[in-house]
């Protein structure tokens, strides 16, 4: 029998890039910024782990990845991204991701669940059957000139204060958990039309299969996960008041 393989885990984000690695308990935690670029990432992170055990490399990526690699620059991070061998860099094999899929990934126990990262910016993914779909619903306009992200993320905290920022916290996860809900009882209806019907992005009907065999997604209730390192006692009480589940800081 094969051995296990030894994954070494990273979770890119615009303050800190979080490292794990198979057997490990305690994650690392690397400064990042607006000046990070692929390059420095890779070097600090191979430096973090100098003396560390794994064969392929699994990140998280801030921004939207198609087929594995990322498609556009992180809006937080310094550049050099796109485009970018991180196999060549780690001498690894890598697979890539979207951060918030990532994580969603990880949260995820069956059924229908959006899932809302709150850090530097805001991160979302919706699975529905087990079906994962990333969301860049960060920077689409909310009001009064603001982005989602510009209400939630973490210059918004800073700039609000705690009080105001849950506020606007409340507000935004009630707002996407009532869409969220909307569009996956038309995906569960319609499944292979539902892009066109519902308000948020829904998983393609490519990703569902169109095989006769294929199931239909089940109707069910949406839960809602909240990943708040931020303000880690009060996310927690909004995700109840709103009964989401919460997630632990990372």
């Amino acid at each position: 029998m094969p051995a296990a393989r030894k994954i070494l885990a990273i979770d890119v984000g615009g303050t800190h890039v979080k490292v794990l690695a198979t057997g490990r308990r305690k994650p690392l935690e690397i400064p990042s910024g607006p000046k990070m670029t692929a390059k420095q990432m890779v070097r600090d992170v191979r430096q973090a782990t100098v003396g560390w055990r794994y064969s392929v490399v699994s990140i998280g990526y801030p921004g939207p990845v198609l087929h594995g690699k990322p498609v556009s620059e992180p809006p937080n991070l310094g550049g050099g991204w796109v485009g970018f061998d991180f196999e060549k860099g780690f001498g690894h094999p890598v697979r890539l991701i979207n951060d918030a899929a990532m994580q969603a990934l990880g949260s995820y126990k069956g059924g229908r669940m959006l899932f809302l990262g709150l850090g530097t910016g805001l991160g979302s993914a919706l699975v529905v059957d087990g079906v994962l779909e990333p969301m860049e619903l960060a920077h689409l306009p909310f009001k009064k000139g603001k982005t989602y992200e510009g209400l939630v993320g973490e210059a918004a905290l800073q700039r609000f204060g705690k009080k105001k920022w849950r506020r606007y916290v409340t507000d935004v996860v009630t707002r996407l958990q009532a869409a969220s809900a909307g569009a996956t009882r038309n995906y569960c209806a319609r499944c292979r039309t539902a892009s066109a019907l519902a308000p948020i992005q829904m998983p393609s009907s490519a990703a569902t299969g169109s095989g006769k065999n294929t199931p239909e997604p089940r109707a069910g209730p949406l839960f809602v996960t909240v990943s708040y390192p931020l303000d880690h006692a009060g996310v927690a009480q909004l995700a109840e008041q709103l009964f989401c589940k919460p997630t632990p800081r990372l």
